[in-house]
């Protein structure tokens, strides 16, 4: 699922390529859960933009709107396989080798935008498993976050830096007992956090993911402030690109795994493993997140540290944790190992080679 540094760089590339420009042609698929769910249709969504201008683009977190010349605007969220293409731009946070990458319309479109220039501008909302939402808001340009689904949503941590703070921290993990991981994965808490940045902020932070958020110590929640804006301000920096993320990141280095017999590990020859309780993962390195206090579940370091399979309670219910090889996790971005996965079909898919996308210049 594309995070809070995957949304802003797509928003990079709307400013670039549409804002300022007048929509031409615009054609919406029908599709009754990508805009229905959210009450809205494919033919409201034509009529919104057809003909109009677009005078902005902005996000908060997970969500991303493109403002018009006249209400009502499209708020979009891309679930777990939604993305935007612009003809001729590298807008993927990576790319693959596939000839199907290069067709347009793409495949999986649910709507298509032309611009009124010589030459135009041509862009596409793709989505093959139909987890996206697009949904009009009928309000003026500078109070769309007041409006649902903003308004129910937590603070972004790079654009709302001033919300964020300290204290605003503190108050809101202290209020909670839950997994400070979960915690983090709400969306009505903090905006934009997915899995993989979740697990590399509470790397840096050094916190186990399990550990109850109201057993966290003031030190600990300073440098979980600290690490949240180092990760996702470095990661947005860089437009989501990889391949300009620190070394020493454990999202480098996490990846790898799958490799029977061979354990990911950090540069430093720290062992990275992979928990999984509920359905979701979560990669941890043990010998840095060191349980400080009561953890949702009682998995001992040792058994972490060897790879065990182990059973836990959880709730009162017996359910498995396994610390393994990581599967392909349900709220990750997408690794560039796995990029062909986007297509939604595998059956289908053709074979690529997938890379890391260079640099967007300015």
């Amino acid at each position: 699922m594309p995070e809070l540094a995957e949304v802003a760089r797509i928003v990079h590339f709307i400013r670039k390529h549409l804002v300022g420009k007048t929509l031409a042609n615009v054609q919406a698929q029908n599709d009754d859960i990508v805009y229905g769910k959210v009450g809205t249709s494919a033919a409201e969504f034509q009529k919104a933009m057809q003909g109009n201008k677009v005078i902005g683009a902005g996000q908060q977190g997970k969500y991303f709107w493109i403002t018009m010349s006249k209400p009502p605007h499209v708020v979009m969220h891309f679930g777990m396989t939604g993305w935007m293409k612009i003809r001729n731009a590298d807008t993927y946070y990576y790319r693959t080798t596939n000839a199907d990458d290069k067709e347009w319309p793409p495949k999986y479109w649910k709507f298509l935008l032309e611009t009124d220039e010589n030459p135009k501008t041509e862009a596409a909302f793709v989505d093959p498993r139909r987890l996206a939402r697009i949904r009009l808001v009928d309000c003026p340009a500078d109070e769309i976050r007041q409006y649902t689904p903003l308004k129910e949503n937590g603070p972004d941590p790079v654009t709302d830096k001033d919300i964020l703070t300290i204290e605003w921290l503190q108050d809101k993990i202290k209020s909670k007992r839950v997994p400070i991981k979960a915690l983090l994965l709400d969306q009505a808490n903090i905006s934009g956090i997915g899995n993989w940045m979740g697990d590399e902020i509470l790397y840096h932070s050094k916190i186990h993911p399990e550990q109850y958020s109201n057993t966290l110590t003031d030190e600990q929640i300073k440098q979980l402030h600290t690490s949240i804006d180092y990760v996702c301000t470095t990661s947005v920096g860089v437009l989501a690109d990889s391949e300009q993320f620190p070394e020493e990141w454990l999202f480098k280095h996490r990846w790898g795994k799958g490799k029977k017999n061979q354990p990911s590990v950090l540069p430093n020859g720290n062992k990275i493993v992979f928990l999984t309780v509920g359905g979701r993962t979560s990669a941890v390195v043990p010998s840095v997140q060191r349980k400080t206090g009561p953890v949702a579940k009682e998995i001992s370091d040792e058994d972490l540290e060897d790879n065990k399979e182990t059973k836990v309670a959880v709730n009162g219910k017996r359910k498995r944790a396994v610390v393994k090889e990581e599967e392909e996790d349900k709220d990750a971005i997408v690794a560039p190992k796995r990029a062909a996965s986007r297509r939604g079909n595998r059956s289908s898919a053709k074979a690529s080679t997938p890379r890391r996308v260079k640099k967007e210049r300015d």
